[in-house]
């Protein structure tokens, strides 16, 4: 089930190619019902029948709610927000220009 996810954000990642400080590559993997991308042993990205989450500074997350239709991610419908994570837009979700800063940013995020 998980696979779909795993394929489509192992594609995303390489066709945004985010890098850390480090130069270290990163690496998806399953993650419950989606997928994960992480660097340095840090998530920054899910991908999963929610949407795509990037996690960010709060800032970040409030802008790309106020400017471009991002929510906070839930993972269950009645869950809790999963504080710092915002899931994306479809519009910015399939857009690899406009995501590739905001992956960045995120790999920033987890790293700093």
């Amino acid at each position: 089930m998980a696979r779909p996810y795993l394929d489509e954000l192992t594609a995303l990642i390489k066709a945004s190619a985010p890098a850390s400080a480090g130069g270290a590559s990163p690496d998806c993997r399953h993650f419950f019902s989606g997928a994960a991308a992480y660097v340095e042993g840090k998530v920054f990205v899910l991908l999963t029948p929610v949407g795509l989450s990037l996690k960010l500074p709060p800032a970040a997350c409030e802008e790309l709610m106020k400017h471009h239709g991002a929510t906070p991610l839930r993972q269950f419908p009645q869950g809790p927000i999963k504080k710092n994570y915002v899931v994306l837009s479809p519009v910015l979700r399939h857009d690899p220009a406009a995501l590739r800063p905001w992956l960045q940013a995120a790999v920033d995020y987890v790293l700093s």
